[in-house]
């Protein structure tokens, strides 16, 4: 919990400036920062040559999915489900991800479970189960199938319900078991069996009543959505981020400015599911959707940042995929720098998930979540991409890889 790093190169995102000197944690906190730090009687790193920067954020993960094949989850045991998440996170923090937010599957046992230090894992920031319509992106039900059981337990992602009121009712509970925010599905998505990647989902007045029981419980929503039109939407529903948006067009970009809200591209879902989904259980019927987004995603990146949206990292990898969590700094580098990159994974990301100060920051106050890196990730994005380059990983304090 206590930690000297001496001789660092100290990689501020928010001003892209590098300033040499010392960085002190006490007690899982950054409690200073500066030049020839007074010796403490403290763990001590010499970090000479190498770029200190804050622990990395991925906001859209799903932490629960063992497999591509998500309709298989609800019949899953919860018990194997929770050893295959807790293996899936020990591996997400070894590639530098000191924070994630979950899209959907995880619950407050997994974040309870990693605050404890039950297991070795990055901040888990959850939603508990997305909302569905029926024949939404959450409905995992084949067309043949009537039965529902929407299990309450965490081996699902998604429950469905239709209607105002019902909606309420499912947004209060997932807000009761400690959400941090709410997941909707506003489109039709690859990974369902039964909607149109192009369709729009649930009412402008359902969209409208679950952005209000956040905002009441000072939540916010986050909004599966493909087109332009299920886009606009939702953030004219005052849905706060937007989640993949791959046909997005210039209004919603003007939509985005105007809320003030958030893209979660996820490019590099696509790139693998498109390379290998089918061997990690993705079914036939939804592998064929993947070109339907695949091509559009670095459009949509590239209009989104010339436009000035608020850009956020984000993956989406499922099963034996999420090894390809970093690949998503390579993707997106065609289309931007790298230090707007790194934002995406930092100080943005900190915005969005409301923790400002607190992650994505080398201020003195902020958790010591760090990552010690050899190269220079503003001079080439790929030093990120590529966890063998991570010398050191530090999470609270305490150097957790490396």
């Amino acid at each position: 919990m206590n930690l000297l790093l001496r001789n660092a190169r100290l990689l501020d995102p928010l001003s892209g400036e590098y300033t040499e000197g010392d960085l002190r944690c006490a007690d899982g906190r950054i409690a200073e920062v500066g030049p020839r730090l007074p010796a403490a009687d403290v763990p001590t790193l010499d970090v000479r040559g190498a770029v200190v920067l804050p622990g990395l954020v991925d906001a859209h993960v799903h932490v629960t999915a063992s497999t591509a094949d998500l309709g298989s989850l609800s019949s899953a045991s919860p018990s194997y489900v929770a050893a295959h998440a807790a293996r899936t996170m020990s591996r997400m923090l070894d590639r530098g991800f000191t924070t994630v937010r979950d899209a959907s599957g995880a619950d407050f046992g997994l974040a309870d479970a990693q605050a404890e230090g039950l297991f070795r894992g990055p901040r888990l920031l959850f939603c508990g189960r997305a909302l569905s319509q029926t024949g939404g992106h959450g409905d995992s039900r084949t067309r043949g199938a009537n039965a529902r059981d929407d299990h309450p337990c965490c081996a699902g992602l998604g429950r469905v319900a239709d209607g105002v009121d019902a909606v309420r009712a499912a947004a209060r509970d997932e807000l009761r078991k400690g959400a941090h925010h709410l997941k909707v599905m506003a489109s039709g998505g690859v990974a369902s069996p039964t909607d149109r990647i192009d369709s729009t989902q649930y009412s402008a007045g359902e969209l409208r009543a679950i952005v209000e029981e956040a905002e009441a419980a000072n939540r916010y929503v986050a909004a599966h959505a493909y087109t332009a039109r299920a886009v606009n939407r939702a953030l004219e529903a005052g849905v706060r981020s937007i989640e993949h948006g791959n046909l997005l067009d210039d209004h919603s970009v003007s939509l985005f400015l105007e809320h003030d809200a958030f893209l979660v591209p996820t490019l590099v879902t696509y790139w693998a599911l498109k390379e290998e989904g089918r061997e990690h259980g993705l079914p036939e019927s939804s592998w064929r959707k993947v070109d339907d987004v695949l091509g559009a995603g670095l459009t949509a990146l590239d209009r989104a940042a010339r436009g000035g949206v608020k850009l956020v990292y984000g993956t989406d990898l499922l099963g034996g995929m999420h090894r390809h969590q970093n690949h998503e700094f390579r993707l997106r580098a065609e289309v931007q720098s790298p230090l707007e990159v790194l934002r995406s994974a930092t100080s943005t990301a900190a915005a969005l998930l409301n923790l400002t100060g607190e992650i994505g920051t080398l201020a003195a106050g902020a958790h010591a979540d760090l990552l010690v890196v050899d190269g220079d990730p503003l001079a080439d994005i790929g030093v990120l991409a590529e966890p063998k380059h991570f010398r050191h990983i530090v999470q609270a304090g305490e150097v957790v890889s490396g």
